[in-house]
């Protein structure tokens, strides 16, 4: 809950590491451009400290400062770790299909995942709105979810199919990651691979990744109240 006070409004968020808390900062500073906001804030650590407060004149409380506290909550709460299914059977190898989109890109966005096992019986799927993001953003988020479900399920093995030709091949060391704003989420997921055994990246073409990419569209549709989409998703 954000707290009115004096100076803004005001909210501490306390993350695992500085990393999470640098990768947090990287995505709020792109929120707070895109809402033309200028926020103040200090960071010790694995905590953040963020005041909002456009009038600094008067310091009264403007909707530019609430909309982006909300946009903030969106993107903290896309962060979050992705609950798992009651029971899932033991797996030691699985496949995942992972996907983001970004309409507007930046725009409104999210990501999907589905693992499935070797004999594509589908173990679990997830979509998560995002907020105003964008398409690389989302299409890491889809894999570093996914990478954290699997942990959770015990994996060893896991195979990663994904229609981004950028995020599968940085992924294996062919790309190097120009944008820096991709660096902290790019190194969670490399640390996230290094919990398996063994992990295969493979890039297929959209249309074989259709269940992670209509996770992306219900979690977006329902975040917008679309019930039939007329935009489509930034490739």
């Amino acid at each position: 809950m954000w707290e009115e006070t004096e100076h803004g409004l005001y909210k501490q968020f306390n993350f695992k590491d500085f990393n999470e808390s640098f990768a947090f900062m990287t995505r709020v500073a792109q929120l707070a451009h895109q809402h033309h906001h200028y926020p103040r804030w200090e960071n010790e650590w694995s905590v953040v400290q963020i005041w909002l407060a456009t009038r600094k004149d008067t310091l009264t409380i403007s909707d530019r400062d609430r909309e982006l506290a909300t946009a903030i909550d969106n993107l903290v709460e896309a962060q979050t770790d992705v609950p798992l299914p009651a029971a899932v059977p033991h797996q030691d190898q699985v496949k995942v299909y992972a996907d983001g989109g970004s309409r507007g890109n930046p725009g409104p966005s999210a990501s999907g995942f589905v693992i499935l096992d070797m004999d594509d019986t589908v173990l679990m799927e997830q979509g998560v709105y995002l907020g105003i993001t964008t398409n690389n953003q989302a299409e890491y988020t889809a894999l570093k979810l996914a990478l954290e479900a699997c942990k959770k399920l015990g994996v060893r093995e896991v195979f990663v199919h994904m229609d981004s030709l950028l995020v599968v091949n940085q992924m294996k060391n062919i790309f190097k990651i120009r944008n820096r704003e991709l660096w902290p989420i790019y190194q969670a997921c490399k640390e996230l691979v290094k919990s398996f055994e063994h992990v295969n990246f493979v890039h297929v073409p959209r249309e074989l990744n259709k269940l992670a990419d209509a996770a992306v569209n219900r979690a977006m549709d329902k975040e917008l109240g679309i019930t039939h989409p007329k935009s489509q998703l930034t490739i």
